[in-house]
């Protein structure tokens, strides 16, 4: 029995994992998507299926107007004494030296059934997580943004939070600076035998990327930093497949195994871009000296990870465990369908808004989705977009669209997205003369061309069926007027330029 990194693939960053009995669970980031952060179970830390979104409502989280790759940041998942804690950034501008960061709680005792109200923390910082130490008393602690002189960085902070009041209270304690690595985020602490541990991320969510560890026997510091920090980084190995490791949580297993879940990306060249984002990767974790270190002897995830059969622990009357694996690596194709009859699936989420029956129907036509146009592609508003991850380097998509176009502003149709100004589009759409016309239309850099070898004309009121092959960087679209009649449309397009690394080097 082994563990196939990444455990958690295509877009799933920021990990927080906790143990509940025999159930474990890692919280995501989701960012500008709706509904926030993903929740995914597992029994045994091979398999792992996605379970819930908790924000599910806009009192909870308002995305609306949000910057692209804003919103939810760093979710941190916790549990004490019956009651799930979810701490949550909800991003609001991030540009300049301003950080418009608001920080929430939310909890509740049914980690599959309604969360809270959200409860406000404060907003100095962001990477927010919540620490219950032995006495009962919870702390808040986060990095600190300090814009003088476009510092950013000020620090880690922490503050008592008092759970029956629901707020914040008594002095902000500064605990730790950051090591010479820099870019000090995402504090988590530990308690440990005679130790309070903080692990963070350091050195920038690239390939500079590292997990630090310090220790205290006081809980406000000083913390001394592991001898040997980073613990897990891929500065100094451009060769490993799994780069950028960091921003880490860990996790005892009953038995008493420690592993360690942290972000990773593989990169489609060798310090190349990575189109499937940031994801969640695993690794053991053995103590020494009272200090922890990666039980493979190196800095580095391994792709795969022998792990000993887990015991079957005895199943309760509403108990929830998994029964099947979410996935079975790359060796073989695995289909998914939607068929639009009650409900969409777990794995759609929506652009800034939450699906509801005024733009995203499946009751106006049954077995159709039924989406009403809104605002463009551009828009940090109200888009009427339903998407999913790309989780796989080489992966089809193909839907079947029925749409009547009546002016050249009316578009629908396909799309490969990142931002709003990074996509590749294969739409429906009409020409001045109101006759449906068949294109596609690129963004880069807020530069929107389109394709040179479209528009097609299409027959007037004829379903048309769209497809998408995405082959590590290259994009190629299909289409057809009837089942299974594919003719490739436009030229092979760049899907490079839908990644983190090269829309961070064009801003």
């Amino acid at each position: 029995m082994s563990i196939q990194n990444p455990i958690l693939r295509g877009f799933n960053p920021d990990p927080s994992i906790i143990r509940v009995g025999y159930d474990y669970y890692i919280a995501t980031s989701t960012f500008e998507w709706f509904p926030g952060v993903q929740i995914h179970h597992s029994s045994d830390l091979v398999n792992w299926e996605l379970v819930t979104r908790p924000l599910d409502r806009v009192s909870q989280l308002d995305l609306r107007g949000v910057p692209d790759s804003g919103g939810v940041w760093a979710p941190c998942l916790s549990y004490h004494q019956g009651t799930f804690y979810l701490v949550y950034s909800n991003v609001r501008s991030f540009q300049g030296v301003w950080k418009d960061s608001p920080n929430f709680l939310v909890t509740t005792t049914d980690i599959l059934g309604d969360w809270s109200a959200p409860v406000y923390l404060n907003s100095s910082g962001f990477d927010g997580s919540l620490f219950h130490d032995d006495d009962g008393k919870k702390y808040y602690l986060s990095m600190i943004v300090d814009h003088r002189k476009a510092k950013l960085f000020g620090g880690i902070i922490l503050q008592e939070f008092d759970e029956q009041a629901g707020k914040l209270i008594g002095a902000v304690h500064h605990i730790f600076e950051g090591t010479e690595l820099g870019i000090t985020e995402a504090p988590h602490i530990y308690k440990k035998d005679e130790y309070y541990y903080l692990i963070l991320a350091e050195g920038g969510t690239e390939y500079g990327h590292a997990v630090s560890v310090a220790r205290s026997k006081g809980l406000l510091g000083p913390y001394e930093v592991h001898p040997q920090n980073p613990i897990i980084t891929t500065r100094n190995t451009p060769e490993a497949p799994l780069q950028k490791t960091g921003h880490a949580d860990w996790v005892e297993t009953p038995e008493g195994a420690c592993y360690i879940v942290c972000l990773a990306a593989r990169p489609l060249s060798r310090l190349g871009r990575c189109t499937l984002g940031r994801e969640t990767v695993i690794e053991e974790l053995i103590w020494r000296d009272g200090w922890p270190y990666l039980n493979n002897g190196t800095k580095l995830i391994r792709e795969e990870i022998p792990v000993p059969r887990p015991p079957t622990p005895p199943k309760k009357e509403g108990d929830y465990r998994l029964s099947v694996p979410l996935w079975r690596g790359e060796g073989g194709w695995t289909t998914q369908r939607d068929d639009f009859n009650n409900s969409l699936s777990i794995n759609f989420q929506s652009l800034r808004i939450p699906m509801t029956e005024d733009w995203c129907s499946l009751n106006a036509r049954k077995g159709y989705l039924r989406l009403y146009g809104q605002e463009s592609l551009s828009s940090l508003h109200y888009q009427s977009m339903v998407a999913r991850r790309v989780q796989h380097f080489h992966f089809e998509a193909e839907t079947c669209l029925e749409f009547q176009p009546l002016h050249f502003q009316h578009l629908a149709g396909l799309v490969c997205y990142y931002n709003t100004y990074h996509w590749h589009y294969l739409h429906l759409s009409a020409n001045e003369n109101g006759a449906p016309t068949l294109q596609i239309t690129s963004c880069d850099k807020y530069d929107i061309q389109e394709s040179p070898d479209t528009p097609l004309l299409l027959p007037a009121d004829t379903p048309v069926y769209l497809k998408v092959k995405w082959n590590r960087a290259d994009i190629q679209f299909f289409y057809a007027t009837e089942p299974d009649n594919w003719q490739t449309i436009g030229q092979v397009l760049d899907g490079s330029i839908l990644s983190d690394d090269y829309v961070r080097d064009e801003q």
